[in-house]
């Protein structure tokens, strides 16, 4: 479960900067006696305007933007599920829109948050309502979302976790790839027929004898059935050879650009995306450094997409190692402060109970 930010006392001012307002006892968030965040009073009744005022305020509201997010922080629980206190969230204070049609590139680093992002903008970590925002609705609060196919996230592998055989276990069975796609319901059947031809899938692959490439086709086909409106995409061309990503970018341009959805893609390849393109977000450890169009970014036209990132990165790496050079030296010979975490359950795979005074308490810097 996702824990507000709020409980790990960490601080976001205004202008960018954050600090850490104390620390706070796990005992009491986990008891909830923490004092909660003061909420803003809505009045349960207004005034009704004129019939003629809502005509006009109606006339002059700006369209809500397909995908919106407005000071958002968020940050992952500890191995018992409450927060660590003092610890920086994973993304802080960070807000950008998207555009109808537009298609959108999600860079930066190993572990900036980019995944992060897109799981919460596909709905899959509780936050506050107002922070994120897709068609205008809370994804992860709005189920009509993903079950309506407006909203969909692909990313990841379809893996699973097997006891005491380990993690990332491809999900497989004796059963052919036309037979799952035929089975999604209220598809189209043209638009089923040109993505299966796009993505030159066999419909007689048999699930448990397909490559990594294929099962990514297939993966990528059950996504793309429904006529999305908000489309996220986490590096779902790895596994892809050459013709068979170029050909699925050129088809998700061309149908963005047709029905007026867009898409936002997060990746760390970047062969043939100048064209691809219409803006970039740049995220460096949970920040969001900048969004710019295309056009507000010519180096890329004379150095081309991966030479302009690699200097972004290297820029920010040295920055960091800036910093790093003023905090001083860490103390090797400090023992670090922490406390003991449990999950409060049973451990996957062992059935041996993790509660107070069993052996496998973890000791949580």
């Amino acid at each position: 479960m996702p824990i507000p930010v709020s409980v790990t006392g960490f601080v976001t001012k205004p202008g960018g900067q954050s600090h850490v307002s104390g620390s706070t006892n796990i005992d009491n968030v986990a008891a909830g006696t923490l004092t909660p965040a003061p909420e803003v009073q809505v009045p349960k009744s207004s005034p009704a305007l004129p019939p003629a005022a809502v005509a006009s305020s109606k006339a002059t509201e700006e369209p809500s933007k397909p995908l919106s997010v407005d000071h958002l922080n968020f940050c992952y629980p500890a191995l018992d599920g409450r927060p660590m206190p003092g610890v920086p969230p994973m993304i802080t204070d960070m807000s950008m829109t998207m555009e109808p049609g537009q298609c959108g590139l999600l860079l930066g680093a190993n572990g900036a948050g980019k995944t992060t992002l897109l799981k919460i903008l596909g709905g899959y970590h509780m936050i506050p309502k107002a922070m994120v925002a897709v068609l205008g609705a809370p994804p992860f609060h709005t189920t009509a979302l993903t079950m309506s196919g407006d909203l969909s996230y692909i990313g990841g592998t379809w893996t699973r976790e097997v006891a005491f055989a380990g993690n990332s276990i491809p999900l497989s069975g004796d059963f052919p790839a036309g037979q799952m796609i035929n089975n999604i319901r209220n598809v189209d059947p043209a638009r089923r027929e040109e993505i299966m031809d796009v993505l030159e899938i066999n419909p007689n692959w048999k699930m448990n004898h397909v490559s990594d490439g294929q099962r990514r086709r297939v993966q990528l086909c059950i996504g793309l059935l429904h006529e999305y409106k908000v489309l996220l995409l986490d590096e779902i061309t790895v596994d892809l050879d050459v013709l068979g990503r170029a050909d699925l970018l050129d088809y998700l341009k061309k149908d963005a650009k047709k029905r007026g959805a867009c898409i936002l893609y997060a990746t760390h390849i970047f062969d043939g995306l100048e064209d691809w393109m219409d803006s970039i977000a740049f995220i460096s450890r949970g920040k969001l450094q900048f969004t710019k169009s295309k056009a507000e970014l010519p180096e890329i036209e004379t150095g081309g997409l991966l030479a302009t990132v690699a200097g972004w990165l290297r820029e920010e790496q040295k920055r960091f190692a800036e910093e790093k050079l003023l905090e001083g030296p860490v103390d090797a010979t400090k023992k670090p402060d922490g406390f003991y975490a449990r999950n409060n359950g049973y451990c996957s795979g062992t059935l041996g109970s993790s509660l107070a005074g069993s052996s496998n308490m973890v000791w949580r810097c």
